[in-house]
């Protein structure tokens, strides 16, 4: 009589790391690339491997109950991200308003090759629900450190660069003055093609360009002590925050910010997105497996 064995993900997981090391690897590594096939042309994308990078953290940070710079810190990105090389074009975003599943965004219809502009956290989140059950694959909002790690040299940081124990407010005013000032002089409220603002070192086009892009991260408000360790924090998952020439905080409804809605610094022109394509649990296993192996081996 026939039995079957079941194994736990973990025990499949021990198994194949073993026959890994007893010199098997080629054939383990050799793990079948999920495909899928969709009426729905699919994005093109950018794998950024994982990596340490010093990040300022996203927050409004307070200490002693003045303003504060959130504190820069180095945040470890474990896996391979892949996310869309360009913003979600307006072409793309018609798709999805022609499905029923997306609604039509603000303003005057945009051109095909322009972003898509005038939609909301909900809607982003409605056009990556739609595109998921397309394409077979799950389509997210990036977090703000994901964003910042495929914006790689072109983050832009927004800190104010002031000593932390300076008691004069004016100082904090000045110099949010002449930051949000010279943030709007360089500032075009009209859109422009996919790609006219260039690459990035990940091949990733139009970072910190004139659209500015939402992510799942939410709004948080942070306390300090006088030894800069965190004692409060509060986090609003109504409000979230949106990376582009500067990073500012925007509620989910908002469809563009200069009509309305709470944000931080000077308002973004124009709201757009792009997303994160998660790893199908084979991609997962491949790239788990490769990390087994000897350098020379990879």
């Amino acid at each position: 009589m026939a039995t079957t064995l079941l194994l736990s993900p973990e025990r499949v997981l021990t198994t194949l790391a073993l026959l890994c090391m007893a010199g098997t690897a080629a054939l383990i590594v050799a793990v079948p690339v999920h495909r899928t096939t969709s009426a729905v042309p699919l994005p093109q994308t950018a794998i950024i491997p994982p990596a340490t990078l010093m990040h300022r953290l996203d927050g409004e940070y307070n200490r002693a109950g003045k303003p504060v710079d959130a504190p820069r810190v180095a945040v470890r990105i474990d896996e391979p991200l892949e996310i869309m090389r360009y913003q979600v074009t307006a072409a793309d975003y018609v798709l999805c308003v022609a499905a029923g599943a997306c609604k039509h965004p603000d303003g005057s219809p945009l051109r095909g090759d322009l972003p898509a502009i005038g939609v909301s956290y909900a809607d982003a989140t409605d056009y990556a629900t739609w595109l998921s059950r397309e394409t077979g694959a799950v389509w997210r909002l990036p977090t703000d450190r994901e964003w910042a790690h495929a914006a790689g040299s072109r983050f832009i940081d927004d800190a104010r660069g002031l000593d932390p124990d300076d008691a004069n407010p004016a100082r904090r005013w000045l110099a949010d003055y002449e930051r949000e000032a010279a943030r709007k002089a360089a500032s075009d409220p009209s859109p422009r093609p996919v790609g006219s603002f260039g690459a990035n070192e990940h091949g990733i086009y139009d970072v910190a360009g004139n659209v500015w892009e939402w992510t799942q991260s939410c709004q948080r408000r942070v306390t300090l002590d006088s030894a800069n360790r965190t004692v409060g924090e509060t986090s609003t998952c109504g409000i979230y925050v949106v990376e582009g020439q500067h990073r500012t905080m925007i509620p989910f409804f908002i469809r563009n910010p200069k009509s309305g809605g709470c944000s931080v610094g000077t308002p973004p022109d124009n709201l757009g997105f792009r997303l994160v394509k998660e790893p199908h649990w084979r991609d997962r296993l491949a790239f788990r497996l490769r990390q087994l192996l000897p350098r020379g081996f990879r």
